[in-house]
């Protein structure tokens, strides 16, 4: 049985033109012709279609298929075991390539471009991407979830270092606070408050007093973050919820 160039074009998913090229160049010279002199191609013709269209989705070019596919010493079954270690590798490849390309996606979720690697150096154990669905779900709509988004996406490394610096040293500060007895309505105790909150203001979006003290109460009332913050010392999070509070009525009243 033989088929047209139109037939085998449709099977192959290849052009009329490629078919017509193949055969230029030699790479597919149809077994027969009809009567009319029109391309007839054999069973025999479509594998080497097959095998030919293998080399190039491996990004063989043309003159290297050639050379492969006449090797007078190989046979169908070393073509296989070829294209199957070949094949292979580059599924490893490609499954590098889609981990690299999921590790950017997780980045961009939160606006934060640094590598896997980067991350675990800035963030330590914390994952700053965990949330990313929830925080967009809650907040995503409003101009600080917005604004936060595009400073994240321009910090680099270094600049993630030093807001994490920032953070720490602030954490410190207000667990020095707890173990002086400083009341969390106290001078110092609103004084880092208000240094928490222009670090928000500073590194992140405009953070006012009131939604610092919303802020501050989400601090008690999720235990996640609760959790999180006590970790440096316990009670830590219903202290600086206390010191937010008292530092926005200061402020404000």
């Amino acid at each position: 049985m033989s088929y047209s160039v139109g037939q085998v074009a449709g099977f192959a998913g290849v052009t009329v033109r490629t078919l017509h090229h193949y055969d230029g160049i030699g790479l597919l010279v149809p077994s027969e012709r009809s009567h009319a002199g029109h391309r007839r191609y054999s069973d025999a013709d479509l594998d080497r279609l097959q095998q030919i269209l293998f080399y190039r989705e491996l990004g063989f070019p043309l003159e290297e298929v050639a050379v492969l596919l006449d090797d007078p010493d190989a046979d169908p079954r070393a073509h296989l075991r070829r294209q199957h270690t070949l094949l292979t590798a580059r599924i490893e490849r490609l499954q590098k390539m889609a981990a690299a390309v999921e590790h950017a996606m997780e980045a961009r979720t939160m606006g934060i471009n640094l590598t896997p690697e980067e991350k675990f150096e800035v963030f330590g154990d914390f994952d700053p991407d965990q949330y990313a669905d929830e925080v967009q779900e809650r907040w995503g709509g409003t101009d600080a979830y917005r604004q936060s988004q595009r400073r994240a996406a321009s910090y680099s490394k270094e600049d993630w270092q030093r807001i994490q610096r920032e953070a720490d040293d602030l954490t410190r500060r207000f667990v020095g606070l707890m173990e002086a007895g400083e009341p969390a309505d106290s001078e110092a105790a609103m004084d880092a408050a208000e240094a928490h909150r222009q670090g928000i203001s500073r590194n992140h979006y405009d953070c006012g007093h009131e939604m610092h003290t919303c802020l501050g109460e989400m601090y008690v009332n999720d235990e996640r973050f609760t959790r999180n913050i006590d970790q440096a010392k316990p009670g830590l999070a219903v202290y600086m919820r206390d010191a937010i509070v008292a530092n926005a009525t200061r402020h404000t009243s």
